[in-house]
């Protein structure tokens, strides 16, 4: 089984920066895809990036396409997600999810195992 455990979240004002990390634990040779995702209150669960352990482009939401970088180190089973230009409406608990198929995932439903989630609260 894998285990997944996200940090770096917290408060920032609007046109700030957060750096979350998303460590994997546990059997992670099962895992070849990795992703994050986000949900507001009142809202569903909604794609943000995502990324493979083996290479490739990453792939963004059009939402924070240009403002938010999903990147990896194998090294450490850990992946990032490094938040600029910060809004309002990116307010949400931020999920890190991991899947055993080799190409990118966009539906919170090809993901098998998910972390947590760590609350990032921008204001205005």
């Amino acid at each position: 089984q894998v285990q997944l455990v996200e940090s770096g979240g917290g408060l920032v004002q609007a046109g700030g920066s957060l750096r979350l990390s998303c460590v994997a634990s546990g059997r992670t040779s099962s895992t070849y895809g990795m992703g994050w995702f986000r949900q507001a209150p009142g809202k569903e669960r909604e794609f943000v990036a995502a990324i493979s352990w083996f290479g490739g482009l990453p792939y963004y939401a059009d939402s924070v396409k240009g403002r938010f970088t999903i990147s990896k180190e194998n090294g450490l089973n850990t992946v990032f997600l490094q938040m600029n230009s910060l809004k309002p409406e990116d307010t949400a608990v931020y999920y890190c999810a991991s899947r055993r198929v080799r190409t990118i995932g966009t539906m919170a439903s090809e993901y098998g195992v998910w972390g947590q989630g760590t609350q990032v609260t921008v204001s205005s």
